[in-house]
């Protein structure tokens, strides 16, 4: 399956991300969102055309052709940031999936629409691992906005038919990735800083970046009016203290990771992803997370020099 592609956040980790592999798979993608693509960069992502614009409604309508399939990417993307701007937050991650939602119904008719959501919806996990028809209960405003957007997506698929999927994808990660964990991991090294928040005894499903894309390739086909969801991870639970582990290692430090035992507002203590309606689809995660780990601090290390 294949035609044109929109993908909003386009210059952003995941969704330039998801624009190289739908690009790869034979869709003309255009993009939409805040950077800028030297023309170098647009081929290397696939991206025909992008448009640097809020993603509003009339932004959407600005972007040349009528897509059949709209991923939409843009967003908030932190708990921490959201604990302490939840207004803008919320602008971020509501408001565009609402622009996204009615500029389907409106100006796409027929567009399939991929909306990436995230395990913060499932807030302090019951039994692990988490099946998508667990219990919602965010814990962050983060978790609430993906919540409202999910929502939003049902609502849309029911009054409007307008046919979508949610993936809800649990710790992503990888190669360009400037924010959370790694990112913050890597720069306290530098400045030699050992010592980082909570217990290390946190738990999360860490997923690849390419892995993640290659998971909205394939969900993009199952997209319909009752809006299925399928969690995005490995099923398998890595410690945050174990991947910072490998990280300091990859990175030649000698030493290990210390912790201030304090819990952050807005973070579950375990998140791991049950994956059977994954791989129901035919997809399979392809990089272990010590092959993945070990990436990305390659990576920081180039970027470094």
């Amino acid at each position: 399956m294949s035609g044109t592609a929109l993908v909003t956040g386009a210059w952003g980790f995941i969704g330039r991300h998801a624009a190289q592999r739908l690009a790869r798979a034979g869709w003309t993608v255009s993009g939409i969102g805040h950077g800028r693509f030297d023309d170098a960069a647009r081929d290397a992502w696939g991206v025909r055309e992008f448009v640097t614009a809020d993603v509003t409604l009339a932004g959407l309508a600005g972007c040349g052709a009528k897509p059949d399939l709209i991923v939409h990417c843009a967003g908030g993307s932190t708990v921490g940031y959201s604990v302490t701007h939840p207004l803008e937050d919320f602008e971020r991650t509501v408001a565009t999936t609402a622009a996204v939602l009615e500029f389907a119904r409106t100006g796409a008719r027929g567009a399939r629409v991929v909306f990436l959501s995230s395990a913060a919806v499932y807030g302090e996990a019951g039994s692990l691992p988490l099946r998508e028809d667990a219990m919602l209960a965010p814990v962050s405003p983060y978790g609430v906005h993906k919540r409202i957007g999910e929502d939003l997506c049902r609502l849309y698929g029911a009054k409007f038919e307008v046919p979508s999927v949610i993936v809800r994808f649990f710790s992503v990660y990888g190669p360009g990735m400037r924010k959370q964990l790694l990112w913050d991991a890597g720069q306290r090294l530098r400045s030699g800083e050992r010592s980082f928040g909570g217990t290390g005894k946190e738990t999360r499903d860490w997923l690849h970046v390419e892995d993640a894309a290659s998971l909205i390739e394939r969900a993009q086909a199952m997209a319909s009016v009752v809006c299925p969801v399928i969690n995005g991870g490995t099923g398998s639970g890595v410690s945050v203290a174990q991947v910072l582990g490998e990280l300091f290692s990859a990175l030649g430090s000698a030493e290990s990771p210390r912790f201030t035992g304090s819990l952050r507002q807005g973070d579950p203590q375990a998140l791991v992803a049950d994956i059977s309606k994954a791989l129901a689809t035919g997809w399979r995660p392809q990089i272990r997370w010590q092959d993945g780990v070990r990436g990305y601090a390659a990576w920081l290390r180039e970027a470094a020099a």
